[in-house]
């Protein structure tokens, strides 16, 4: 009896084989299906997107794909904008450490991105162009959405049920008191364009520099309290999934989040992108680079479709049909409660990197034994390295001994980014009013009561540049004159 069922057990075993096969058919009746659509309508020439479907976690393991997402909205030009474009995944994906699992993988993101935004930056610092760009970055992970951001090119996701949610922050010094205080406290002069007779106009802007923006990719010459640190959001959608919109501010300018939103609903992803194009460009014209993502995170047996516009029925139909469809509604809403909602994964938008890239005692140092810089990923000799929580007052460290490390020139950055270096440049009060004096005369007295309207964010330049440093007073009266006189429309 013993022996027979002994030969139970053996004829219940299954073959490994079959197990793996198994467990790689769940995982694809989990994973759900992504679609996207893009749409754009060019000003300035100065809008650039990554779309990659393709990309993977373990080369070579198609079981660890991924997608990327991301807008880059270009000022002062679009070189920020195309180098972003081309090295920003690379950077990333470079500061993760090795051999990570998919959770551990996830889980390290946030700081991978952070790493990643800022190398970008500091490389393209160092080329000498006065670019800059905003950066909206999506990597969608099965069920898991994960964005980081720079500037006011937003990502909003339209969860099944019909609610909206921003997973960006605007860095518009306008709208972000938060911004505005550490920009200050940084170094950084904070306040509207002033014309003749001291009349300000227009939107909040950093000075020097004039940038409407308190983070971007790029702007060497505004001054390093204009940060690359990310905003960075996690959240694990429902097995409902969901629809991700991301757009560069001329659709944001033109709609606001739940009406772009609403506008694109009951489409597929391709429509949806160019509906919401359209949209904006009907509501406020064609002002501004304008360019839209949409990403569908589909349920692999597309049991529960995107909620879609409702019907217009006449009364008798209505009459006829009520209960119908009063049942089916019940049900849905109760099928969707029962679904599940988003769950918040991580959330931080400090722009301090001692909080943001964390302690480290094992993954700062690189297979050749020596300490790795965390943002350039360079090697470095024990006595090279500085801990990015030395002196740092920011540090949730105890030991600035502890990792992860910094090589010197990322230690010099981070220390400009906390306005711990002086800045090259200011404006003092008595020359921003010769200039206004001066240009006055430049003006010959005309009319300028209704410049105001026309100095609407998205109608001047994101950033009023000053092409170098100034040597000397007369150099940057000059360099204000033009700013100004750029504005104007004065040759």
């Amino acid at each position: 009896m013993a022996s027979g069922e002994g030969r139970r057990r053996r004829d219940n075993l299954v073959p490994l084989a079959a197990l793996i096969s198994r467990e790689m058919r769940i995982e694809k009746m989990e994973k759900p299906t992504v679609k996207y659509g893009h749409a754009a309508q060019s000003r300035k020439g100065e809008d650039h997107f990554l779309i990659k479907m393709d990309c993977q976690r373990v080369p070579g393991n198609s079981s660890s794909t991924f997608s990327v997402f991301a807008i880059f909205d270009g000022h002062n030009g679009n070189a920020a904008a195309i180098y972003t474009r081309e090295n920003l995944l690379n950077h990333i994906l470079g500061a993760m450490p090795r051999g990570l699992g998919r959770e551990e993988w996830i889980q390290a993101l946030p700081r991978a991105l952070v790493a990643g935004f800022v190398k970008t930056d500091k490389e393209f610092q160092s080329r000498g162009e006065t670019s800059g760009t905003t950066a909206t970055f999506v990597i969608v992970d099965r069920w898991t959405v994960t964005v980081a951001s720079v500037g006011d090119s937003r990502c909003i996701l339209d969860a099944q049920g019909g609610a909206v949610s921003s997973l960006t922050v605007d860095h518009r010094l306008e709208e972000n008191v938060e911004e505005r205080k550490r920009v200050t406290a940084s170094g950084g002069e904070v306040g509207r364009l002033s014309i003749v007779g001291g009349v300000e106009v227009g939107p909040l802007r950093c000075w020097p520099g004039g940038l409407c923006l308190s983070r971007s990719i790029g702007d060497m010459d505004v001054g390093e309290f204009i940060v690359p640190v990310p905003y960075v959001k996690q959240v694990k959608l429902s097995n409902a999934g969901g629809r991700l919109i991301v757009a560069s501010d001329g659709i944001w300018d033109a709609l606001s989040s739940e009406m772009a939103a609403k506008s694109c609903r009951g489409l597929p992803a391709e429509l949806a992108a160019k509906q919401v194009v359209k949209e904006a460009l009907r509501t406020r014209g064609l002002k501004d680079d304008t360019t839209c993502i949409v990403v569908d995170i589909i349920p692999p047996d597309n049991s529960i479709q995107p909620p879609t516009p409702p019907k217009k029925h006449n009364k008798l139909r209505a009459l006829l049909f009520r209960k119908k469809c009063h049942d089916s509604s019940s049900k849905l809403s109760k099928k969707l409660s029962a679904i599940g909602t988003v769950e918040e994964l991580f959330e931080e938008g400090s722009a301090m990197l001692a909080e943001r890239l964390g302690n480290d005692d094992s993954t700062s140092q690189s297979t050749s034994g020596l300490f790795t810089c965390v943002v350039c990923q360079i090697d470095l000799a024990p006595s090279e390295g500085i801990s990015v929580h030395a002196g740092s007052i920011f540090s949730t460290s105890s030991k600035p001994w502890q990792g992860p490390f910094l090589c010197a020139d990322c230690r010099n950055k981070k220390d400009a980014m906390e306005g711990k270096r002086p800045n090259y440049f200011s404006v003092s009060p008595a020359l921003l009013e010769q200039s206004n004096m001066q240009q006055h005369n430049l003006l010959g007295g005309r009319n300028v009561e209704n410049l105001e309207g026309s100095l609407e964010s998205s109608q001047v330049p994101a950033k009023l540049f000053l092409s170098s440093p100034p040597r000397s007073p007369e150099d940057s009266l000059s360099s204000l004159l033009s700013v100004k006189k750029h504005l104007l429309g004065i040759k």
